[in-house]
């Protein structure tokens, strides 16, 4: 097992999960699921990202994906899964995302030999991930790799991604910073995502807001302007840290080589998806918190 340098696993796996997001951001898993009635952007969100484990109620959402709100989660879960079945959603995420990636990276790209490289790179690394403790990994990781290269790349960077959400999850859990008071920290450091953004996207009133901010006062981690103190930067760092910890075995598994073909592959589609508009109105920081 190669030793990594510094960054080398996150660095990848930007550049990975910008491949997986695409998908949330363009308009064809919206159009694929209108035809059973599901047009709420939220519900489309939530069908496509919790098809895997079944018709899953709202409990075990809010918990895995940490930070919307229960509330808006259970206004569409389990109800929605009466409009179309979980199965059938699969299905018509993986014809969504064969239909962005030809559309925006094109046919020969995704028939190509770099693109096979990516995904035998990508499944490579996700040999190390385990299912202990990792919920949202383990629901995606009980389906089948798709046979097309390009679908096994998305495929396996979900895998990926999930992975690595978990553990940030488990991280959170651990510093006592969960669900919105997590979502406001973010928000006021200095990568953190637009508030309008992360209130349109994840169900959270203005007065959830004010009192994740009092919270965070109260702990020292903020101060009265809205800006992390000393302490509420040092805690962020150190969830990274934990969060690249907990993280580090796919990659070490890939080896540095590997990983940095993959992050250069990787980053070549990324920017071909973003030059064809895969990101237009998108937050820079967006794609990492699908």
């Amino acid at each position: 097992m190669t030793s990594l340098p510094a960054g080398a696993g996150p660095r990848c796996l930007d550049a990975l999960n910008s491949v997986h997001a695409t998908v949330y951001f363009a308009p064809d898993l919206g159009a694929e699921l209108a035809a059973y009635g599901v047009e709420d952007p939220i519900a489309v969100y939530l069908a496509c990202r919790a098809a895997p484990w079944g018709a899953v109620g709202a409990g075990p959402v809010t918990a895995s994906f940490n930070g919307l709100k229960h509330e808006l989660i259970a206004r569409h879960l389990p109800a929605l899964w009466r409009r179309v079945e979980p199965a059938t959603v699969l299905d018509l995420r993986l014809r969504a995302v064969d239909a962005l990636l030809r559309r925006c990276l094109g046919d020969e790209a995704v028939a190509s030999t770099e693109m096979a490289e990516a995904a035998e790179l990508a499944l490579r690394a996700g040999e190390a991930c385990g299912r202990r403790g990792r919920p949202m990994y383990s629901a995606h990781a009980d389906h089948p790799v798709p046979d097309k290269p390009h679908l096994a790349l998305w495929h396996a960077a979900t895998l990926l991604r999930e992975y690595r959400g978990d553990g940030h999850v488990a991280a959170l859990t651990t510093a006592g910073l969960l669900g919105l008071d997590a979502l406001v920290s973010h928000t006021a450091s200095s990568d953190g995502l637009p508030k309008e953004f992360v209130m349109a996207r994840h169900g959270w009133t203005e007065e959830d807001w004010t009192g994740a901010e009092e919270r965070l006062r109260a702990r020292g981690l903020m101060d009265g302007r809205g800006h992390l103190t000393d302490a509420g930067v040092r805690l962020r760092q150190d969830l990274e840290a934990e969060t690249d910890r907990l993280d580090r075995a796919p990659y070490e598994h890939l080896g540095a080589a590997g990983v940095a073909r993959l992050t250069e592959l990787a980053g070549a589609f990324t920017a071909t998806a973003a030059a064809a508009g895969a990101f237009e109105g998108v937050p820079s920081q967006a794609t990492a918190s699908v």
